[in-house]
């Protein structure tokens, strides 16, 4: 990780309920309402890479009864963010969700969260190189249970990249469910189902570093 850019302050725009950051919150909340919605299991297992300040999980599960099934982890590293998904998950009645301060780029992170059922992407691929999106994806077997969801974003400045990624996906042993790409701005929301078996963590690998 790298120390540039100011991640608390990157979530202000939530504030604004119009904002494309406020409307591509709506569209992975709705999914991970959906994907809770068709999972009737007595325990499932989340983890949310880079999850800043938890927003889309505890949106979510702040207003579901069954939210206890739910066993979640969210990995973030900017240690502010960490203490504010901390306080928005006790406000909530969510004490029992893992929010760990941890570099999610390593998979040495992911030890004792995975294999999981749904894993989070989101505001991850927007922020890294192009080549380790291809890595992350391609390791992507390593974080999911058979028949896990992935709920992904990432930017579509030119040249869009979206679909490599989508590619990506496919050769990982993906299926998509959804994609969402909005003609009025950047940002694209993927949602996609793996077909392929589950492979052991390794937990001396790297998948990504950020840019910012």
């Amino acid at each position: 990780m790298t120390g540039g850019t100011d991640w608390q302050a990157w979530h202000q725009p939530y504030a604004d309920a119009d904002s494309p950051l406020s409307r591509r919150l709506r569209l992975v909340q709705r999914h991970i309402a959906s994907w809770l919605d068709e999972r009737s299991e007595e325990r499932l297992t989340v983890v949310s890479a880079c999850a800043g300040q938890g927003h889309d999980l505890i949106g979510v599960l702040a207003a579901r009864p069954d939210s206890p099934r739910v066993h979640v982890s969210l990995l973030e590293y900017d240690a502010g963010n960490v203490a504010a998904a901390r306080t928005a998950a006790d406000r909530a009645g969510l004490s029992h969700l893992v929010i760990r301060q941890a570099d999610a780029g390593q998979l040495s992170s992911y030890a004792g969260t995975v294999p999981a059922d749904l894993v989070l992407m989101v505001g991850v691929f927007g922020n890294i190189p192009d080549a380790d999106v291809q890595r992350t994806v391609a390791a992507l077997p390593q974080l999911c249970a058979a028949g896990a969801t992935v709920i992904w974003t990432r930017a579509r400045r030119a040249p869009d990249f979206t679909p490599a990624v989508r590619g990506w996906f496919r050769d990982a042993g993906f299926v998509e469910e959804a994609f969402h790409a909005p003609a009025d701005v950047r940002f694209s929301v993927g949602v996609h189902r793996f077909q392929g078996t589950p492979r052991p963590l390794d937990a001396t690998g790297t998948l990504f570093t950020f840019l910012h």
